[in-house]
């Protein structure tokens, strides 16, 4: 094992070899010689927030007087299919109303990001994010869509490609509030001019 978080790309090289053995291959032929150790450094970066805790990110806030919603959108994200070990990726809109704390931006990044690099399904990642933002914010409410293009539905089984899957999560004033919720998807979608 390579570190005390159960990660062995030893391994991972292993089995690897054995699947290009599985699929008439020839693991030592010369362009497939480091393709194992390749993919295990591929999982290891993948899928680095495995043994993380991504709240541990919102731990420092800031006191603000501020009670409308603040708004991260576009915020692009790759995880794994844990059903096909396939790629997904999309873009993660996250949206927040104060409740007299508000955190660093990219600290709401690295929220997607931490839960996205883990095996994942994208209804799973969508309520986590949103889970994290109001156990540890405890903001008057949050939301978070997710936009997603699935390579397991792409480019293997029914072959869609261009199918994109949304998903949301809801807490707080964006799920009892009817118009709260209408602005943040109403801001989500409209047309920025900044680029």
């Amino acid at each position: 094992m390579d570190n005390q978080n159960g990660f062995d790309a030893e391994a991972i090289k292993q089995a690897f070899r054995t699947i290009l053995r599985s699929i008439g291959e020839d693991p030592d032929r010369e362009g497939l010689k480091e393709t194992p150790c390749r993919v295990a450094r591929m999982y290891e970066e993948i899928f680095q927030g495995k043994d993380q805790d991504p709240r541990d990110h919102l731990a420092t806030t800031f006191d603000e007087d501020h009670h409308e919603m603040v708004i991260l959108r576009d915020i692009p994200f790759y995880s794994m299919c844990e059903h096909h070990f396939m790629p997904f990726f999309g873009k993660a809109h996250v949206g927040y109303i104060p409740n007299g704390k508000i955190v660093g931006l990219s600290k709401l990044a690295r929220v997607v990001e931490g839960f996205a690099r883990r095996p994942q399904v994208q209804e799973r990642l969508t309520s986590q994010i949103a889970d994290a933002i109001e156990e540890v914010l405890t903001p008057k409410g949050v939301g978070v869509v997710i936009e997603g293009i699935h390579t397991c539905m792409t480019m293997r089984g029914i072959k869609k490609p261009g199918s994109v899957m949304m998903t949301s999560a809801m807490r707080g004033a964006f799920r009892s509030r009817a118009s709260t919720r209408s602005e943040f998807m109403d801001l989500i979608r409209s047309e920025s001019h900044l680029g």
